[in-house]
């Protein structure tokens, strides 16, 4: 199966920076569809997990399709949610 990312140089940035390869190559073939400033003025919208409650976090993670959510605390959900 051939490569998806659109982005090689951004796609391994992102994961020498930690995060989780799906989370990579969203970020890296937005970047290649749209610009590389569109993609960053959009981003970092979520606000500040900490400040929200487990109950906003769960939301989020259900729309992002987060596996086993029902059933992490507040601070899995933001591992999660941060590693997705």
């Amino acid at each position: 199966m051939a490569s998806s990312i659109k982005d090689d140089e951004m796609y391994e940035r992102l994961r020498e920076e930690g995060n989780s390869k799906e989370k990579s190559a969203r970020i890296a073939n937005a970047a290649a569809a749209e610009g590389r400033g569109t993609v960053g003025r959009r981003g970092g919208e979520h606000g500040d997990y900490e400040n929200q409650t487990k109950d906003e976090l769960y939301a989020q993670a259900q729309k992002v399709g987060i596996p086993g959510r029902s059933d992490m605390t507040k601070d899995e959900l933001i591992r999660a949610l941060r590693e997705h």
